[in-house]
This record gives C-alpha cells, sequence and structure tokens, in this order.
C-alpha cells in the first residue's frame, strides 16, 4: 500500500503541476526505474561518471527547461525557475543517488552568478548552454581559503586588451571536469579592498583550464582546477566590486535550499527498504518488527520524515513569495539546509540500529544512504555555520513580530525572479517574521503540541531574562547549543502550518512533537552542562524539560502506517 505522505516510484503522478512538469517528473522517475538498481548500485560502486543520465537530461530538456528564468527563456512558457517543482526533482534525484542530484546541483550553484548578473552575452551564453544539455560549475572554494571568499588567490592581471588574465586554483568545484561554463570568484591584482572582486566565467575545455583531478572518491567529479593566464574578456565579466560577494553569497542562498529535499529522497528510499527487511526477518520466531524497541525506532524515523517534508514544502511557499520586503526566507532557508540535513541523519541512524549488518550489504540501496545522507550537512555552510546564521534571527521571530498577509501554497507554475534580484547580502537582524503562535495555537487540543508550545514559550522567557551576556556572545560553544532550541521553534511552526494546509492526520502530528518535545529537553539538557551557562540559565535549562505525552493507542495507529511500508516498494532489479 502507498503512504500518500511518501515518495513512491510506482504511484507518483505530481497533478498540482503543470503538463510539461508532470511529464518531465514521470520521465526521470521512469529512466531510473527501468535501468534497476543492480546497475544503479554498480555505477555507485565503480564510481561511473554519470554521462548516460546526462545524455537522457539533454534529450529531455530537462535541466534547460527547469533551470532557464523565464527572462532568459525567449518566450518557451515552459521554461521558467520554480522552486516547487525544482524541490520535487531535489526528491527524486536523491531518492536514486545522490551523486545525479550533485551534478544538478551544482549546475544551479554555477547558474547562480550568471542569472544575477546584468552582463546579456552571458546570459545568452548560458542559456544556450543548458538547451545543448551542459552542465555548470560554480568555482568559488579553494584549497588553502575554503570558502574564505575574502581570502581568494584566484589573480585577475590586467591584460593589454582591456580585459585580464586569470591565474589560480580552485577546490571542490563539482562538474568541474565537464562544465560548460564555470562561473568563478577572484581578485584584481591593481584594485584593492573589495572592490577588486570579480566573478567571471571560464570553459573547462580551454586550454588555459586545467583538470588537477577528482578530489573525492566517487562518481561526483568535485574537481580540483588550475587556470594560467586564461584570457578574461568583457563578455566573460559576470560581477565586479561588491556586487560580486553579494553574487556569492545570494547563490549559496538559492542553492543550499535544495539539500533538504535531497536528504529526504534519499530517507524515503532506504526507509521502504528497512521496515521491509525488519518485517520479514525473523528472530527468536517473531518478526524483528513484534520488538517494542523496533517499533518505537521506526516510528520515530517515520514522523521525523515526514517533519522534514512538512517543513520543506512549507518553505518552498516562503522562497517563492519573498522579496525585498518579505526576506523571511533568509531564516527559513538555512533552517532547511541545517536541521532537515540534520534529521536525515537521526532518519537514517534510526533503520540503521535496526536493520543492523543489512544496512552495510553491496545489493543495497540502504549502504550508500548511509553514506550520502552525511554529506548534505557539510554542504553549502557546516551544521556550525548555519546555526550561527539561524540565531540572527531569534528575537525578532520569538519577540518582535510583524503582520503579513497569509502565504498560501505556491505550488503554480511561476517565475521567481526574485531569488536572482536579491540585492546586498546584509541586514539580516532588520528582517521580520509573522507571529509564530497562531500555528500552536491552531493545534492546541493535540497534546505533544501543547506540551511543546510550553517549551516554546519558555524559550522566549529565556531570551528575555537570561539571555546570554556579552562574554557569552563570543562563546560560540554556549551558543549553538541556544541555536538548536530556536530551530526546534521554527521547525514545529512551519510542521505545523503545512499540517493545517494539507490536513495532516493527527495521530502523525502528536507522534511527531512528542519526539521534538524530547529533542528540546535534550538541547536544554547540554545548555545546562556546558561550561559557562550562568546558575540561571542552569535554572531556566532543567525548568524546560518535559516528559512527551504517552498515548500507547496513538502509537500502536502510527505503527500501523509504518508497517504497512513493508514490501510496498521494490526497485526493480
Amino acid at each position: 500500500m502507498a503512504d500518500a505522505l511518501l515518495f513512491h516510484p510506482h504511484t507518483y503522478d505530481p497533478t498540482h503541476f503543470d503538463p510539461e512538469t508532470r511529464r518531465l517528473l514521470r520521465a526521470t522517475v521512469d529512466w531510473f526505474e527501468s535501468r534497476g538498481k543492480r546497475r544503479l548500485i554498480q555505477d555507485y560502486r565503480e564510481r561511473a561518471w554519470l554521462a548516460d543520465f546526462l545524455e537522457f537530461a539533454g534529450k529531455e530538456g530537462l535541466f534547460a527547461i527547469f533551470l532557464t528564468p523565464a527572462a532568459a527563456a525567449e518566450g518557451q512558457p515552459d521554461k521558467r525557475w520554480d522552486t516547487a517543482r525544482i524541490a520535487a526533482l531535489n526528491e527524486i534525484f536523491g531518492f536514486y543517488g545522490l551523486d545525479y542530484w550533485y551534478a544538478w546541483q551544482v549546475t544551479i550553484l554555477g547558474l547562480g552568478p550568471v542569472w544575477q548578473s546584468e552582463n546579456a552575452a552571458a546570459r545568452e551564453r548560458a542559456a544556450e548552454l543548458l538547451s545543448q544539455g551542459e552542465v555548470f560549475a560554480f568555482g568559488l572554494s579553494e584549497k588553502a581559503h575554503g570558502a574564505d571568499i575574502y581570502s581568494t588567490d584566484m589573480l585577475l592581471e590586467p591584460a593589454p586588451d582591456g580585459g585580464f588574465l586569470a591565474s589560480g586554483s580552485k577546490y571542490y568545484i563539482g562538474n568541474g571536469n565537464a562544465a560548460g561554463l564555470v562561473s568563478v570568484f577572484g581578485r584584481r591584482t591593481d584594485v584593492e579592498g573589495p572592490e577588486g572582486y570579480v566573478f567571471f566565467a571560464a570553459d573547462s575545455r580551454h586550454p588555459a583550464y586545467h583538470l588537477v583531478k577528482n578530489v573525492v572518491d566517487s562518481s561526483k567529479y568535485v574537481s580540483e582546477f588550475r587556470l594560467d593566464a586564461y584570457p578574461v574578456a568583457a563578455d566573460d565579466v559576470l560581477h565586479t566590486g561588491r556586487a560580486a560577494f553579494d553574487a556569492a553569497l545570494n547563490t549559496v542562498n538559492v542553492g543550499k535550499f535544495n539539500l533538504c529535499t535531497a536528504s529526504i529522497g534519499i530517507c524515503e528510499h532506504a526507509m521502504y527498504e528497512a521496515v521491509t527487511h525488519a518485517h520479514q526477518r525473523i528472530l527468536y520466531g517473531r518478526p524483528v518488527t513484534a520488538f517494542p524497541h523496533v517499533r518505537r525506532e521506526l516510528t520515530d524515523a517515520y514522523v521525523r520524515l515526514v517533519g522534514m517534508k512538512l517543513f520543506s514544502d512549507r518553505a518552498v511557499d516562503y522562497f517563492r513569495s519573498a522579496g525585498p520586503d518579505d526576506r523571511r526566507y533568509l531564516l527559513f532557508n538555512p533552517m532547511t539546509k541545517m536541521k532537515v540535513t540534520t534529521e536525515g541523519e537521526k532518519v537514517i541512524d534510526l533503520m540503521w540500529d535496526v536493520i543492523a549488518a543489512k544496512g552495510f550489504e553491496k545489493d543495497n540501496y540502504f549502504a550508500q544512504a548511509a553514506v550520502e545522507i552525511r554529506s548534505l550537512p557539510k554542504l553549502e555552510g557546516t551544521v556550525h555555520v548555519n546555526l550561527a546564521l539561524i540565531l540572527k534571527f531569534m528575537r525578532n521571530h520569538l519577540l518582535d513580530p510583524a503582520e503579513y498577509a497569509p502565504v498560501p501554497t505556491r505550488a503554480e507554475a511561476g517565475d521567481d525572479a526574485f531569488l536572482f534580484a536579491q540585492g546586498p547580502a546584509r541586514g539580516l537582524g532588520s528582517v521580520r517574521f509573522h507571529d509564530w503562535r497562531p500555528a500552536f495555537d491552531a493545534y492546541a487540543d493535540v497534546p505533544n503540541v501543547a506540551r511543546f508550545r510550553e517549551q516554546a514559550d519558555a524559550l522566549c522567557e529565556f531570551v528575555t531574562t537570561a539571555a546570554p551576556d556579552e562574554e557569552q556572545s563570543r562563546d560560540l560553544d554556549l551558543l549553538l547549543s541556544v541555536g538548536q532550541l530556536f530551530a526546534l521553534v521554527v521547525h514545529g511552526q512551519l510542521i505545523l502550518e503545512q499540517a493545517r494546509l494539507t490536513g495532516l492526520d493527527q495521530d502523525v502530528l502528536d507522534e511527531l512533537f512528542a519526539v521534538l518535545v524530547r529533542d528540546f529537553s535534550a538541547h536544554a539538557v547540554e545548555l545546562h552542562g556546558k561550561g559557562s551557562a550562568t546558575a540561571t540559565q542552569q535554572s531556566w535549562a532543567l525548568g524546560a524539560v518535559r516528559r512527551p505525552v504517552v498515548d500507547e493507542a496513538r502509537t500502536a495507529r502510527v505503527w500501523e502506517t509504518v508497517e504497512s511500508l513493508a514490501g510496498s516498494y521494490e526497485m526493480a532489479p
């Protein structure tokens, strides 16, 4: 039996999208299904480059249709930058293998500086390359400096013809082996300070572009490349000065949103395998799923996964509704990147505890899922970087709400043009949010939502009476514990908003919030144990600990849903 909350390849029919989007999503699923699990796993283990997948994508026009903004589409109605359908494709790619998603993801990053650029020639070139089935790359990080773009050693020397000669290396650059266009960040040697920054377009096939190696042992080609006096003409320059810096950060704003739905896809495929194996395995004369601790772990994994999907789906709406006067997406974006991907790790760990050695077997998808799920929290900024970013919004979000018109579900066909017109990457402290409390009020009769609301209200009290002082504000270890508590409140808020919009079963919602109550309590205990926590903060932390409301009948009903996943999907051999 297919579960309506989870992606199921055999029943998948995204009727909320337009006909061409539905066709392409279904064609992608069918391509993977016809390929079969054996070939999928074989390519993963042999680190095969994705040539046949990219051939399929090029033939269908998949990347061109999904990743060409309307402004560059020359009137072709199906081409647009539509976050809702991009999220759907992320989930499909994650379901079948992160290598496929990665080639797509770094193409998105490589396109970011181009679509933000006023260079019409570069935009036209990018649109044409997409139509030819080419992939793109984002040349930002370096071996010595990581993503510290202030310290870039990609240097542009002024050339006699009025252009530049670029020399330097980039490291950890996906698609660097095959990209028709690489967006490269560097700085001029003749201009000091931020005005010297430059984003320019390079071609991986140019003689002055030298591919050094793939720095990972994977089908993902995560390259190191070097430019030696690479000629940069005026038509290659995408951004200069502070605009180049802003383009880098705004591109990551767009790109890191994709990590959450990739994580969801990984977890969904792994869950089908794990529940099926556990239910079919007989131990001491009983199915493994007869043991209470197994039921708890698989039920927790299921409701966490449902929470991941609810949060991410609702975050899409805020992304698509964003504008100069509504920048709430700047909080929900690092939340999807940090919170949803770390939830994905927990989901896999819970299932792996159940299936144990089966999770290592080479003929299962689960073995690669267990590896790949680890990468997503570490891409596009670490968990710690994104938690620190989330903290910038805490006071305004919890204590100083503003009036906004309600945001509906945004699945309609439309071009999300603002994502490439975000403007200067600053002013986060001034971003305002709608009141988080009504989302909780709507479910005040759900026992564990009410219990979690007590903890959320307690966090508001913490911010007003026991917030870190000036000295503690330099203690990132302490602050990250506070950030985890705040992230849970935001996570719960958007889950509840989406539950309301979709009519989520209240048993599932109650079971999910029982997990969140436990999570909040665990982070409160962690804060209590921090060496720099004051006596007031320690007292608050213990006072915020709550026990979830236990309802064995509710848990049993949710377990029946989880158990029904057993045998409901197996990828064709």
